[in-house]
């Protein structure tokens, strides 16, 4: 990159990481009140954040992950 500095496009970078920042918290606010609903009917919502999470992962993955655990938990016994 060259010494100089093009500040209309700087400008223009700063301005669109601005908004998307913006539309991140403004997201982040809704997610959270569809936490919020679904705790008032009762939901668990740390069990849902845990199955969001599960789901954006890939199947072969969890398995492994959970084959892990399991070996662990057993060597700890705690797995009846």
């Amino acid at each position: 990159m060259s010494d100089a500095v093009a500040p209309d496009l700087l400008k223009a970078f700063i301005e669109r990481i601005e908004r998307l920042e913006e539309e991140k918290a403004t997201i982040a606010g809704d997610v959270k009140e569809v936490y919020a609903e679904a705790k008032a009917q009762g939901f668990d919502t740390k069990i849902l954040r845990k199955v969001v999470a599960l789901r954006k992962r890939d199947a072969a993955e969890r398995r492994e992950e959970e084959e892990i655990m399991d070996l662990y938990l057993q060597a700890l016994g705690m797995m009846a």
